[in-house]
């Protein structure tokens, strides 16, 4: 059964017909992961019961224990609630008039702490090698963590000085400035890029990983053009022989990851080592 003007699924198992409608969306991967996720849960929490099998209830009793025993923050108990309705209205084509009823956790306002410009220099001096490289462009260009994970050689413009975003969150394109004190790193970082490019090409290994239909219509182009500029992932998400960035834990929990860099770099950064920096705007030479 399908809602609407949606097609038919293919699939017989419920997950598979999940993803399967999530792509159909044109969902990011991430989003794909994070629905797949909570509807496991959500079934497991249940007993295994299908879906059909549930209501309001088992919905709500559900999400409950997401907020009472889990405590989980009002962000993410919004995700849960998300996958579930996505399931329930484009998976099972399933109305929800009970969905009115379901409370929803108010969102806590907070004030961001915000590190200054010497704690951020201390913070960032603490993070070496190819985590550093990806650090600063986070701090200096204002990239998302992803974003900076799967940059490229051809977006790093470096006669105009900026970097084109691509497939950012909500599938959107960007350009940013590109800070002058990251100009030599980066050149340094497309050389080693580079060398290792030349010899998966001797070894004739695939090229690095192409999102979407541009794998299938150019199958060389990833060997000539998109060059991933991070840092090498031996198995990626959905083609294990194709090179791809490193996926954000090794970046999070490397020992001189950010949170841990604050602490060494002085006392006060450790109470705020999961803070905003300063904004960009106002140290633009940072």
């Amino acid at each position: 059964m399908h809602s609407g003007s949606q097609a038919p699924l293919r699939s017989t198992r419920l997950l598979d017909q999940l993803r399967e409608r999530i792509r159909y969306c044109h969902y990011s991967l991430r989003t794909e992961q994070a629905y797949v996720y909570w509807v496991r849960w959500f079934i497991r929490f249940n007993g295994l019961r299908h879906p059909r099998q549930m209501g309001a209830t088992e919905v709500e009793a559900f999400l409950s224990f997401l907020a009472n025993t889990r405590r989980v923050s009002p962000a993410t108990h919004r995700q849960a609630l998300c996958a579930i309705v996505f399931l329930y209205k484009h998976v099972l084509g399933v109305d929800l008039p009970w969905l009115q009823e379901i409370g929803r956790p108010q969102a806590r306002r907070r004030v961001p702490v915000v590190l200054s410009r010497d704690e951020v220099a201390r913070v960032l001096a603490q993070i070496e090698g190819v985590y550093g490289l990806v650090a600063r462009p986070l701090y200096g260009s204002g990239l998302r963590l992803l974003e900076g994970l799967q940059l490229r050689i051809k977006d790093v413009d470096f006669d105009r000085r900026v970097i084109i975003v691509r497939d950012g969150k909500g599938s959107r394109d960007r350009v940013v400035m590109l800070p002058a004190a990251l100009e030599q790193a980066l050149r340094d970082q497309i050389a080693v890029s580079r060398a290792r490019w030349a010899r998966d090409r001797a070894e004739r290994r695939p090229g690095v990983w192409l999102p979407d239909a541009p794998s299938l219509k150019y199958p060389r182009a990833g060997r000539k053009l998109g060059l991933a500029l991070g840092i090498p992932r031996a198995q990626p998400v959905r083609r294990s022989a194709l090179r791809r960035t490193a996926p954000p834990s090794p970046v999070r929990s490397d020992r001189r990851s950010p949170p841990r860099a604050g602490r060494r770099a002085s006392a006060d950064s450790q109470a705020r080592h999961r803070s905003h920096p300063a904004p960009l705007v106002r140290h633009p030479h940072a």
